[in-house]
């Protein structure tokens, strides 16, 4: 898939949030990288690039206190490589996104993966 079209799907999937986290969305940026750094599977004791399809790097909201200003944005990371690999038709790489967009926005809104995995096995809309 092209680059360009890849980045239009992780913005629909942004778009689709529901409006109580699309406002809520503080001083993060979200970007698409072909794969993950040696550096970032390293620090997830990841051995296979394929294995890390998105990333949060930042404070989470539930963590940022009175002194919280004046800081580079948090970094949402989205590989496009890792998820194209996974997925075999335009459709299901759409689906993938969305999840992953997902995932990693509610780790900004400090949801950890417990949680997460937890909402996903019961709502498969998450």
């Amino acid at each position: 898939m092209h680059r360009q079209r890849f980045e239009a799907l992780v913005i629909k999937a942004i778009e689709e949030l529901p409006p109580e986290f699309q406002n809520k969305l503080e001083n993060v940026d979200v970007v698409v990288e072909d794969w993950p750094s040696p550096r970032q599977l390293s620090q997830l004791g990841l051995k296979h690039n394929t294995q890390l399809l998105g990333l949060y790097e930042g404070v989470p909201q539930t963590r940022r206190g009175r002194g919280y200003n004046l800081v580079l944005p948090d970094k949402i990371t989205i590989f496009q490589k890792p998820i194209e690999a996974k997925c075999r038709s335009d459709r299901r790489i759409e689906n993938e996104i969305g999840k992953v967009v997902r995932h990693e926005i509610a780790h900004h809104f400090g949801i950890g993966d417990e949680t997460l995995h937890r909402i996903e096995r019961h709502n498969r809309t998450w």
